[in-house]
């Protein structure tokens, strides 16, 4: 049995301001109406020897996680959960380790065969990337340690690339590993595409979890020691596996290519073409999106005059460009990016900035996520702030109380179930209520549809820091 592990820890900060800190590219639907993390999943499903999967992500996104995997039916094996990020390589590591706690891995084996799968790719040729599975686990049961190569069809500069070394297997073109090779400059990258021994660097991998779990020994055993550490601590929460901050910080940051796949004897690389793209730049997006007639890709309410070969996307309003050529504008509530597409590797940069001056543009879009529904900021001043906020169907928030803020609420559809001291009020559409400063308070949806209503909020001090939970069942403390 495979068990898939999908790293869902990535910030996205260069399809910012579609991607957050917060929310980030692997939780959007940029691709199709399905986010990237569902459509990773989702593309396993018909394959009957991946089992259930294992998910590590942010402990910021948990809720968020949850639920798109809840939305389309596939219950993991586990969901660990990263305080820090500390890139790939102690990832792979955790997940090795959860997969061979039986009886909880849920395998007939005890050593269960691991498809690395980054949660923020697209691959177009279905079938082609199962065949590539199966040829990759034949290996993995040998003892390999696989990594996917994408077959070039451009001279790629974003991308590392991997050279092949001598061919192992003619049908599947497997092939051990000369090399791994950084991103080139472009005419680097047409030697190597014209060479035909050059694949880029996917960040796929399949190994069996005692292989990956005895290269690391060898290769990075300070890492493993502090993440077998990690895991002994870890505590269930809920859906949730906790991995305590202090010892995670511990862990040394790696990429599994530095730490392992570099070093081992033991890789081999499967080379595979089914139409593959990492989405790591809005540039990308123009290259898998459908195009008009004049090689546009435009998202949302979108006019256009004389504009060739552009990207452009509207989240809230009318976005009208003139007479422009192979640009991207980018639209948000909260935020608008205007570059060419030639430059949009250099969003990044805008994010520092952002992060330097602690804007919260960084880090959350207007509406913010949360396990019980989300609520966005509508109006903001000194003094007072208003938010529409929406209630899943019999999701409650925590029983809570301000210290400098009073909140007044209107239920615009749906019903509220609200606490509000020592008593409790069920308000209907049209129908308000007052949050005194200090009041002990909880909102509920008690109904079958979202509850939606404004909150205006009034007080000296307005921050999400102002609150003392009391109850949760979500078992939060922060957020």
């Amino acid at each position: 049995m495979i068990t898939p592990v999908i790293l869902a820890g990535g910030s996205g900060t260069r399809l910012w301001p579609l991607s957050r800190e917060l929310y980030p590219k692997q939780l959007i639907d940029i691709y199709n109406e399905n986010t990237m993390l569902q459509n990773t999943l989702l593309r396993l499903n018909k394959n009957s020897d991946i089992g259930s999967p294992i998910i590590v992500c942010n402990e910021e996104h948990r809720f968020m996680t949850a639920e798109q995997i809840r939305q389309i039916k596939i219950p993991p094996h586990a969901i660990l959960l990263e305080p820090v990020g500390r890139n790939t390589a102690p990832a792979i590591a955790l997940a090795a380790l959860k997969a061979t706690q039986c009886p909880e891995n849920g395998n007939e084996e005890d050593d269960p065969v691991l498809l690395i799968l980054p949660a923020d790719h697209v691959i177009e040729n279905i079938p082609q990337f199962h065949d590539a599975i199966r040829a990759g686990f034949e290996f993995a049961r040998q003892g390999s340690l696989i990594t996917f190569g994408i077959i070039p069809d451009m001279p790629e500069t974003g991308y590392g690339y991997i050279k092949k070394g001598e061919t192992i297997e003619e049908g599947t073109g497997a092939a051990k590993i000369d090399r791994f090779v950084e991103k080139p400059d472009l005419e680097t990258a047409k030697s190597y595409l014209e060479s035909g021994e050059y694949c880029w660097n996917s960040g796929m991998f399949m190994f069996s979890a005692s292989t990956i779990i005895a290269e690391l020994e060898i290769h990075a055993p300070e890492m493993m020691a502090a993440c077998r550490e990690v895991m002994a601590d870890g505590v269930q929460d809920l859906d949730f596996l906790r991995l305590g901050l202090e010892g995670f910080k511990k862990i040394p940051s790696d990429s599994i290519d530095y730490a392992v796949m570099e070093k081992t004897s033991k890789g081999i690389v499967i080379p595979f073409s089914a139409g593959w793209n990492d989405l790591g730049s809005f540039d990308a997006l123009w290259q898998t999106g459908q195009k008009d007639a004049e090689n546009n890709v435009l998202k949302g309410d979108i006019l256009t005059y004389d504009v060739k070969e552009s990207y452009i996307s509207s989240e809230s309003r009318l976005v009208a460009a003139v007479g422009m050529e192979k640009f991207v504008i980018v639209e948000t509530k909260d935020a608008v990016l205007v570059s060419p597409r030639d430059r949009v590797q250099d969003v990044k940069k805008i994010v520092e900035q952002l992060k330097q001056k602690s804007r919260d543009e960084a880090v959350s879009h207007s509406r913010v996520y949360r396990p019980w529904g989300s609520y966005e900021t509508m109006d903001i001043e000194s003094r007072f702030q208003v938010k529409r906020i929406t209630v899943k169907p019999g999701a409650k928030l925590s029983l809570q109380k301000h210290f400098h803020r009073a909140e007044h609420w209107t239920v615009v559809s749906g019903a509220a179930l609200i606490t509000r001291g020592e008593e409790e009020v069920l308000l209907k559409e049209d129908e308000s209520t007052y949050i005194p400063l200090g009041y002990v308070h909880r909102l509920e949806n008690p109904g079958k549809i979202p509850l939606e209503l404004i909150e205006v909020q009034t007080g000296s001090y307005l921050g999400e820091d102002d609150i003392v939970r009391f109850d949760d069942v979500y078992g939060r403390k922060e957020n």
